[in-house]
């Protein structure tokens, strides 16, 4: 099995099937990326179409010598960050899928039943949230800083960086988390 570099050069070189290859290699991660970012599977699958469709146009500028995985993620990155603009423009917030949030299985339950759904149900409504307060470019960073597991020098790559703004953004991110994820004092 050749690796996506091989794969890329090939789709370069006009062959069609070498790119529905790539597609089909990368695109459950791009879903993952552009699900966490939005929040909404409709606008991760938009944001993956356009993703592909960005990357299929620009073929030709691609760099043999980069990791395409890396070039893809931008790409990405840059559709899900357009979406989001384009909600703030509209003054629209999306909530998560009922069906799924951003991490359907990140609380497992030690002690499964109503009260623990409900917990879990009421922990992922307040991130997304919290997600929501975040700038595109704070979100995209902690995105792929937390979820995505990447390095500060792949996050720089990807949002094309230095890494001194990756650092700081996920830090702006953070804060802000805490700070609305924060327990609030409720009367005795």
């Amino acid at each position: 099995m050749e690796g996506t570099d091989g794969a890329a050069a090939r789709a370069q070189e006009g062959e069609s099937e070498a790119f529905r290859d790539l597609v089909e290699r990368h695109s459950d991660r791009v879903f993952r990326l552009a699900f966490r970012m939005t929040g909404n599977a409709h606008d991760a699958e938009d944001v993956v179409q356009e993703t592909f469709l960005r990357a299929y146009r620009a073929l030709s500028r691609f760099d043999a010598r980069a990791d395409f995985a890396t070039w893809v993620h931008r790409i990405a990155v840059n559709c899900a960050i357009d979406v989001l603009r384009a909600r703030k423009r509209r003054g629209e917030f999306r909530r998560a899928d009922d069906a799924g949030g951003l991490e359907p299985d990140a609380l497992p339950s030690r002690n499964p039943g109503p009260e623990a759904d409900a917990l879990r149900a009421e922990t992922r409504r307040g991130v997304e949230t919290a997600l929501g307060t975040l700038s595109a470019k704070e979100r995209a960073a902690f995105v792929l800083r937390h979820f995505e597991q990447m390095s500060v020098e792949e996050i720089a790559r990807t949002l094309q960086v230095g890494s001194g703004a990756v650092k700081q953004s996920v830090f702006r991110a953070v804060r802000k988390l805490r700070r609305e994820l924060a327990p609030q004092e409720r009367p005795a």
